[in-house]
């Protein structure tokens, strides 16, 4: 007889449920975060076990590793996916498991994708390097902000990254400057930092075959190929391009009837990574690509330049779907025309 498991994983405690066929709890259990008592609990019903079910947000690397070094079958709930019972009012954590073994016995729970935990440190550093330069850019922009206030003139990007912080010599108070060094500091700092981690990362990785077509899409050099490689892990197990897209946030999450808006769904689900890496690609691209800078101006001149800018990412992320999956070489006469 087999038997399912699932467990409700929390910051401090996990809530495991073992049930039969016949959805009868064999074994229900709240439990502290260490593996080895898991796995103590786990031992007596090992060889029945079809597999054990996972729900949680961000803490679980961990706990799955643990479970599949000592060969359990692991997989990973979709938590945004995973159909919540309506038949109570209210539920708990062991209900709220039980559940989950329920679903998993009827083979209609949602699951993720359990990265490669071989690969999951360097996609991590990536995933660091996202965070740093985001607040690289916030400087930059508190910097510029603080010149235009004060001095009711633009001071380009370049000139703040230079090395060279002459433009805060022109103010004589002294808070003023105390606070636009305070800023350009922190620039320097983090783009130090930033080399060092991009250093790190081109030593220890490469574009996989599969992948390496992706530079010949404007906009995205070998970083952000690697960004999307780490991140993508299998182009294969998108089924289509749009399941790619969706992935990448590049739609708006939206449900249409008779032309009318009904509501949205998560609009923070997928992943949040591969959409900033394609709006960083879209950013490159307007610069130093023709058609792509004409078909942002023709979007800017009916909306936002961040919804102008979306629309140019989802293009891209199209593009880089066939480009990954035929291994094509990016045609930009293609995807502009």
């Amino acid at each position: 007889m087999a038997l399912y498991c699932a467990i409700y994983l929390h910051s401090n405690n996990n809530v495991l449920v073992i049930i039969d066929e016949n959805d009868r709890i064999i074994l229900e259990k709240k439990l502290p975060n260490e593996i080895n008592i898991v796995l103590k609990y786990l031992a007596p019903n090992k060889s029945g076990l079809f597999a054990v079910a996972v729900e949680s947000t961000f803490n679980w690397y961990w706990f799955v590793d643990g479970l599949n070094e000592s060969g359990y079958k692991t997989v990973l709930v979709n938590t945004a996916a995973v159909e919540q019972y309506s038949g109570k009012e209210r539920t708990n954590d062991k209900y709220d498991a039980f559940w989950l073994a329920h679903l998993m016995r009827l083979n209609i729970l949602p699951t993720g994708y359990i990265y490669p935990k071989e690969e999951r440190a360097i996609r991590d550093l990536l995933r660091k390097r996202m965070q740093l330069v985001r607040n690289k850019t916030a400087q930059v922009l508190s910097i510029q902000n603080q010149y235009w206030r004060n001095t009711g003139r633009k001071l380009i990007a370049n000139d703040i990254q230079s090395g060279n912080p002459c433009f805060i010599e022109e103010f004589s108070d002294t808070n003023i400057k105390m606070a636009l060094y305070s800023n350009w500091h922190l620039v320097n700092e983090i783009t130090i930092t930033i080399k060092t981690v991009e250093k790190t990362i081109l030593s220890q990785v490469k574009l996989r075959p599969e992948f390496e077509k992706l530079t010949t899409v404007s906009g995205i050099g070998t970083i952000l190929a690697l960004t999307i490689m780490l991140e993508i892990g299998d182009i294969k197990r998108f089924k289509s391009v749009g399941n790619f897209a969706s992935y990448c946030r590049c739609v708006d999450s939206k449900k249409i009837s008779n032309k009318k808006k009904k509501g949205e769904g998560n609009r923070k689900n997928c992943n949040r990574y591969l959409a900033w890496a394609f709006i960083e690609a879209a950013n490159h691209c307007k610069r130093w690509n023709d058609k792509a800078k004409k078909f942002h101006q023709k979007k800017l001149s009916k909306t936002k330049n961040v919804i102008a800018t979306k629309a140019l990412a989802h293009k891209l992320a199209r593009a880089c779907y066939y480009v990954m999956r035929d291994q094509v070489d990016f045609d930009e006469d293609l995807l502009f025309s």
